[in-house]
């Protein structure tokens, strides 16, 4: 079930990654909701959708490095 949450916020981050703000937002949420080893999951595909959309990067300081 885990695993199927990952996908969703996945799925849920590439639609909203047109907007800044709604990208920041929605990854606040994948924080709260997913497990340790898949926010390092997450911040690997967060780092290239920024490849794509610069703008995303000030969404990083959400993700402890």
């Amino acid at each position: 079930m885990a695993r199927a949450m990952f996908e969703y916020t996945k799925t849920v981050l590439k639609k909203v990654s047109f907007d800044a703000n709604l990208f920041c937002k929605e990854v606040q949420k994948a924080i709260q909701r997913l497990l340790p080893y898949e926010l390092e999951e997450l911040k690997v595909f967060i780092k290239s959708l920024i490849q794509q959309n610069p703008e995303l990067n000030q969404c990083l300081i959400y993700l402890k490095p």
